[in-house]
């Protein structure tokens, strides 16, 4: 397997991931402080690692 495809891949899963810290439900009202930086944290390095394996493939 190409690097490049495994930081494309690696990518999607951190984005998943965050979608799902997003998306989860706590039990007070709306997202809390924490919940908010992880996925913040999550995203950007989905948005990395997708970059990353797009640039080695090229």
């Amino acid at each position: 397997m190409n690097f490049g495809i495994a930081l494309i891949v690696l990518g999607g899963f951190l984005l998943g991931g965050a979608w799902s810290i997003w998306r989860a439900d706590s039990d007070t009202s709306g997202r809390t402080g924490p919940q908010v930086v992880f996925a913040a944290i999550l995203l950007l390095a989905a948005l990395l690692a997708t970059a990353s394996g797009i640039l080695r493939l090229v």
